[in-house]
Order: C-alpha cells, then sequence, then structure tokens
C-alpha cells in the first residue's frame, strides 16, 4: 500500500539526515540521500487508535552508530523517540552513554545482550539494565548449530528458566526474542510452541519479532491469543509484498523487508490483538537499507492507524 506521508514527516526525515554525522561512502549508501534539510524535531503525534509506548530497537541505525554514536542518539531524539531499546553502549563508559540518553530526553526501557553473556554474566546484566532504568532484558538469538531441533529448544527452556530467575531476583524481567528458526512442527505445534510452554511464565516473557513471526509462516495474531501474557515487548517490521513466507533460516535480505504498512503483516488486527493482551512497549525496528527514509514512513503509518 503507498501512503503519502505528511509534509512534517518527510521533512524530519531530511532533517536527520543532513544533522546526523556524515558517514562513509558505504554508510551514505545504505542510508539513502534525501535532497532537502530542516533543523526541527518531529513529535510523534499517534492520532489513531494506536497509543501504545512507541519506541525504537537501536540496532535500525546500525551504520550511523559504527561513525559517530552520540550523533545517532541526537537522530534517535530528532525523529520523536523518547524511549529505545538498546544492548550496547557503543564504547562509551556506561556513566557516559547514560548522560547521553538523557541529553537527548531518551531512556532505556528494555536491552538485549547474547547468550554466552547470559550464561557468563548475569548479574552485570542485570546491574546494567537497572542502571539504564530498563524493566526487561533478555537474548534475541540462541546458539545452535544448523536446523533448530528438540534438543536445542529443550535447552533454551532451562537456560531461559535459569535466566528468568536470575532476572527476577533484580527485579527485571527476562524476554525471549524469537527469530524465526523456532517454528520447526513439534506434536500438535511447532518448537516455538514447546518453549513457550514448557517456559514458567513466572520467570519467562516473550518480545514479539513480528518479521521473524510472519515469515515462517506463524500467525502473530492467533500465536497471542494462543499464550495469552507470555509476550511483553514487540519488534515492529514488515515483509516486501510478493514474496513467499515459510522460511525458517532466521535471515532476510535488507531490501525484502518493508516500511510498516508497506507490506504484508495485518497490522491494525494484531496491535489490536497486543494492545488488549497487555504488550508493553513497541519498538520499531527497521532492517532496510534506507531507515532514515523508512522509519518516519512507519511513524506516519502508525500514527494515523484505525482498528
Amino acid at each position: 500500500m503507498t501512503r503519502f506521508l505528511p509534509r512534517s514527516i518527510v521533512a524530519v526525515a531530511l532533517s536527520v539526515v543532513a544533522t546526523a554525522c556524515q558517514p562513509v561512502p558505504s554508510a551514505r549508501t545504505a542510508y539513502g540521500s534525501p535532497t532537502r534539510a530542516i533543523d526541527t524535531t518531529q513529535q510523534i503525534n499517534l492520532q489513531g487508535d494506536f497509543k501504545a509506548p512507541l519506541g525504537v530497537q537501536l540496532y535500525t541505525f546500525r551504520v550511523l552508530a559504527k561513525e559517530d554514536p552520540v550523533k545517532m542518539l541526537e537522530t534517535v531524539h530528532r525523529l520523536g523517540f523518547t524511549h529505545v531499546e538498546g544492548g550496547s553502549t557503543y564504547g562509551m563508559s556506561l556513566e557516559k552513554y547514560m548522560e547521553v540518553l538523557k541529553a537527548n530526553g531518551l531512556r532505556t526501557t528494555s536491552m538485549l545482550a547474547s547468550y554466552e553473556r547470559f550464561r557468563d554474566s548475569a548479574d552485570a546484566i542485570a546491574a546494567e539494565a537497572k542502571a539504564l532504568g530498563a524493566s526487561y532484558a533478555g537474548i534475541a538469538w540462541y546458539p545452535h548449530q544448523g536446523a533448530f531441533t528438540e534438543a536445542d529448544a529443550r535447552k533454551a527452556i532451562a537456560d531461559f528458566n535459569t535466566f528468568g530467575r536470575k532476572m527476577k531476583d533484580a527485579g527485571l524481567t527476562f524476554v525471549y526474542h524469537n527469530h524465526g528458526y523456532e517454528p520447526v512442527p513439534f506434536g500438535d505445534g511447532t518448537l516455538l510452541d514447546l518453549i513457550i510452554r514448557e517456559t514458567d511464565p513466572n520467570l519467562v516473557k516473550f518480545e514479539m519479532d513480528v518479521l521473524w513471526t510472519w515469515l515462517p509462516g506463524v500467525d502473530p495474531v492467533a500465536l497471542i491469543r494462543k499464550y495469552p501474557g507470555r509476550f511483553k515487548l514487540m519488534h515492529m517490521k514488515d515483509l516486501k509484498p510478493g514474496l513467499p513466507r515459510g522460511s525458517l533460516s532466521a535471515g532476510l535480505p535488507e531490501d525484502q523487508q518493508a516500511p510498516l504498512g508497506e507490506g504484508q503483516v495485518p497490522w491494525a488486527a494484531l496491535l489490536k490483538a497486543a494492545e488488549q493482551d497487555g504488550f508493553a512497549y513497541y519498538y520499531i525496528e527497521d532492517e532496510t537499507p534506507t531507515p532514515l527514509v523508512n522509519v518516519p514512513k512507519s511513524i506516519a503509518f502508525l500514527e494515523g492507524l484505525k482498528y
């Protein structure tokens, strides 16, 4: 579906490119090159039915972060976001990183870390998350070789329950972010069902990555309704129209991903179901080649979305 964007949204996309750091040529190519700029900060104005806490996963701006993480966070501010999901301090001390977040009116509500770091340094993750003010801490990838197996799933269940206990004892909620390799047929469902059913609901919650739910062929609305209360966070991203589903590869070329509202996902039904279920936070995560163009498109779509 093609959308005409409000002038303010388009202007901010152009402004962000002009006021962000000057990337190397490869980064400039990756991010697109709008041609006009103004120097205002956009206010996200959710005028439709979607009015939930809208943030951004900082991986969206990974190219800018490599060049200048301070400028990257200024970019996030200029796009109108007030909270983020992170996982790195980008080479800054924790204290400096917190200063930069505060200077840009940003707060961290969730953070992700590697499996290995949870396994070896769960206490350090908890301390960092609490210092940042996050409520959620989790992982987005479970190590495995080749196709995901029942043995992988059962090991993940045991690990997640352990990590969940450690985070709960620290006053946090552990989340597992599904990544598209889990819906292997198993029993009367899939290995994703097995993980959800056999992790302790008091210790383990989930972050629904919409693309990695949609691509393997799982209905995200049905999944929420099947497991009420288990999903607390959402990564919002989409698949271009016409592309097939059913892949368990857990990977997709960047140019096959789409801004919200221009892809396949039925966002109105999904966000209505998520709201009814009590999701806590929603994060745009744009992995397209041109996030500084496409994130404003996604914001504009959500601002006017009607259920």
